[in-house]
């Protein structure tokens, strides 16, 4: 049973993260053959002051 864990920083819509979950979803029965009925995926939402990118806490950053 494959288990997806997708860390990203806080802020997508409900929409969004449905969408992610069914392309990794989708994009891992093509990769692996393995049934939809048997993949789980994990969204893990980290606050931005606890990302960092190139140094620089993640809401410092433009990006």
């Amino acid at each position: 049973m494959p288990f997806i864990e997708v860390t990203l920083v806080e802020g997508r819509t409900p929409e969004m993260k449905a969408r992610l979950i069914e392309k990794v979803t989708e994009a891992t029965v093509e990769a692996i053959g393995a049934p939809i009925e048997a993949i789980r995926v994990c969204i893990r939402e980290v606050p931005k002051e606890n990302w960092g990118v190139a140094g620089k806490q993640k809401f410092v950053t433009k990006d």
